[in-house]
């Protein structure tokens, strides 16, 4: 049973510290060895080593005390190692996330909502996490992130719904104890959609979580998030405009049946969807067989100029990701495009090919 002033390091994710307080029945602070506080559920907290006599209270503190016995030295305690980043060679790029989930999964539109922040790269992040209400800005969490993980950083109702429309993230990045590219420090301002929190179809399949969440992404492949803004000059030009072409309506042109846009051809690689049965199959030949199952799409779609299609290969690790970038530079480099798929639609994992 966690208690505090007990040593704990984080079960789903890297870290730990110091239990500090408790925040509710299920719920810590825990103060890392930089002196951030971090909430964390005790369910994900896995205690290393017991707390000091000192921060427990004697049982009976009216009860006759022995006589104290000479103090004997004790060697203090090694401290703990901080457990080495594993960085991966997309992550030198930043890719950061806010997510949000309902906190009862059978009923997402009721209830309250949890928010996580998530770092996908090789950097640690000073972020701020802020909220603009009569035009004013109110910082919601700060601290650091490290790489690779997400964190807990609030639960909210639907009454604090209306505050969260307008957010922004403040983002330095840095390593620890080796050089590193520099990295500009940015702020990104979001418009949150609060309608889709009503919308059980809006908390969709991730990579992050077991449970459907909604996904806004902060930065991708260190590209800062953009949102048009459309000043109100702007949207009464727009509306003046289109009251003039009303009056005066063209008739819009005719499309031949030739130049109608072809579907989007979605191929799910995932070898469970491929094969009902893996068992007694090596990693190599389940990789072989996604591959095959590629090579056989795109001959069959070769002569189709303009046709895209989608391949799901899924995060994991990127192997299959990996060897389907080497096909398209290589064997299919003169016959087609391709792109990361849309992060909204697939999340990210899917490549987006097109064929010229």
């Amino acid at each position: 049973m966690v208690q505090i002033g007990d040593k704990v390091r984080f079960l789903n994710s890297t870290g730990g510290g110091i239990v500090k307080s408790f925040q509710g029945k299920d719920k810590v602070l825990v103060e890392d060895e930089s002196g951030f506080d971090f909430p964390a559920f005790t369910s994900e907290c896995v205690v290393v080593s017991k707390a000091d006599d000192s921060f427990r209270v004697p049982s009976s503190p009216k009860a006759k005390q022995p006589v104290a016995a000479p103090p004997v030295s004790r060697p203090e305690p090694a401290a703990a190692k901080p457990v080495p980043v594993v960085e991966t060679s997309g992550g030198e790029r930043l890719n950061v996330f806010l997510a949000f989930l309902p906190v009862d999964t059978k009923a997402p539109t009721q209830g309250n909502y949890e928010a996580y922040f998530i770092n996908e790269s090789n950097y640690f992040l000073y972020f701020n996490y802020m909220n603009c209400t009569n035009n004013s800005w109110e910082s919601r969490y700060n601290g650091m992130i490290e790489p690779h993980t997400k964190i807990f950083i609030e639960e909210f109702g639907k009454e604090d719904l209306n505050g969260l429309e307008r957010v922004c993230v403040q983002l330095i990045a840095f390593k620890k104890d080796k050089p590193f590219a520099l990295k500009n420090a940015c702020s990104v301002e979001l418009r949150i959609d609060t309608v889709k929190f009503y919308k059980v179809h809006c908390f969709r399949e991730n990579d992050f979580f077991n449970e459907e969440a909604l996904i806004y992404p902060v930065m991708v492949n260190d590209v800062p998030e953009k949102q048009m803004l459309v000043s109100a000059v702007e949207l009464q030009e727009a509306m003046l405009r289109k009251k003039g072409e009303d009056r005066h309506p063209v008739k819009p042109p005719v499309s031949k049946p030739n130049e109608t846009a072809k579907p989007v051809l979605e191929i799910d690689l995932h070898i469970n969807q491929l094969l009902d049965n893996t068992s007694g199959m090596s990693n190599s030949e389940m990789l072989n067989y996604q591959l095959d199952k590629f090579h056989e799409t795109m001959k069959a779609n070769l002569g189709k100029k303009g046709q895209q299609i989608v391949f799901i290969h899924g995060k994991g690790e990127g192997v299959l990701r990996t060897a389907i970038e080497k096909e398209l530079k290589t064997r299919y480099k003169s016959s087609c495009s391709f792109q990361d798929a849309s992060f909204r639609e697939y999340g990210y994992g899917a490549t987006l090919v097109k064929i010229r």
